[in-house]
């Protein structure tokens, strides 16, 4: 085994109604002062009440306007509004937007360098701040990462600032909390988090760690998806959702995501189509694209998903798993052209010039794709 390492959130508390652990976080960090990031939605949903509650005990400051997958500007008003005031512990409660405003917060508020700076060199990144994660969806797995994505509207696209010391320190997998997510963000995070699993399990940096997190992030999502879509009251299913959505970001700290996020990123960027859905379009896609350079894995990855099938031939595990991300995409009623959100045959030249500048996600790939290769799928899904 050639040598690698993972690094994930030091404490993780999952299971209905851990949410409580918060008090005990808060304790344990002898927390005054906390910084409480969440969306209006979620907010309004009455999913920040009893975190609330909680912070109630000591001083708490909530931030709750931030902009769907936020902006280079979003983020650094935020943190000029925080200023130099003192914050002994940021809580995200929210979707992958939320957690990652969050996470960028522990890194900047305190610190002599900028957000700007960081995009430029992530490395100079250091944590000042400890962090809470809460996840309210089924699929970014931010509460697991060490990545933090903002968009940059000058280029019309998406940035990731990665940095280990980003990765949370505790994290509370609470059912509760996704209980009542409606069936399309079900189905949009859902997807996001399998192409987290597939995406790293082919992925060229995939290792021996990485691997075991997204073989069984794999099996919780493909075997779950579609009941956690299908019935509102399977506690059972969105439970999995919610284990397997962390573990693929586990699998993305060791591993690294390929060409699906890559092409995705302009789709949010220009045309603001929700994270999740730009990579179900892409997702079926790009895999049978790079079919002939991963036959191999996929083969494995069915074999661990699906053992029913172990008699199959390699080629044929591979086609069944691309036909279930397929399938999966078609049962949940994600939009499978991009025709759908306005998006027009002649701004090809764009996607693909933007698509190629997401090299920090293109090296991943199992497959060196070119210009014309990127057209060429983009072109499939118009």
């Amino acid at each position: 085994m050639k040598q690698c390492q993972l690094a994930i959130p030091s404490i993780i508390h999952a299971g209905q109604g851990c949410i409580e652990k918060i008090a005990e976080i808060i304790d344990k960090e002898q927390a005054e002062n906390i910084l409480l990031f969440t969306d209006k939605g979620v907010r309004g949903a009455g999913l920040c009440d009893s975190v609330e509650k909680i912070c109630a005990k000591v001083s708490y400051k909530v931030i709750d306007d931030l902009t769907a997958e936020p902006a280079v500007g979003d983020i650094e008003r935020v943190i000029a509004e925080v200023g130099k005031a003192r914050i002994d512990l940021i809580i995200g409660v929210g979707g992958g937007s939320v957690m990652d405003a969050s996470k960028l917060a522990s890194i900047i508020v305190g610190a002599d360098y900028t957000l700007k700076d960081l995009l430029k060199n992530s490395n100079i990144a250091k944590k000042y701040i400890k962090t809470v994660m809460v996840p309210t969806t089924c699929g970014t797995g931010s509460e697991a990462t060490c990545n933090a994505i903002v968009a940059i509207p000058e280029q019309e696209s998406k940035q990731g600032i990665v940095n280990n010391c980003m990765i949370p320190d505790y994290v509370i997998l609470d059912v509760n909390m996704i209980a009542k997510l409606p069936p399309k963000i079900i189905a949009a995070t859902g997807v996001d988090a399998l192409a987290h699993v597939v995406e790293c399990f082919t992925s060229k940096k995939a290792t021996a760690l990485s691997d075991t997190y997204a073989k069984e992030g794999a099996c919780k999502i493909f075997h779950n998806i579609r009941k956690a879509y299908d019935d509102a009251d399977d506690t059972e299913a969105k439970s999995e959702m919610m284990i397997g959505a962390f573990y693929g970001g586990v699998a993305i700290t060791g591993s690294g995501t390929t060409a699906v996020h890559a092409l995705s990123y302009p789709l949010g960027g220009k045309y603001h189509i929700a994270h999740g859905v730009s990579n179900a379009i892409l997702f079926a896609h790009v895999m049978a694209f790079n079919k002939d350079a991963c036959i191999d894995r996929l083969a494995q990855l069915c074999d661990a998903v699906y053992p029913e099938l172990s008699s199959k031939s390699a080629d044929e595990k591979a086609d069944y798993i691309i036909g279930e991300i397929a399938g999966i995409v078609k049962d949940t009623s994600i939009p499978v052209s991009l025709k759908e959100f306005g998006v027009k045959d002649n701004d090809l030249d764009f996607l693909v010039n933007a698509g190629s500048q997401q090299t920090r996600l293109l090296v991943n790939n199992c497959k060196e794709l070119s210009l014309d290769d990127i057209r060429y799928i983009y072109k499939q899904v118009m």
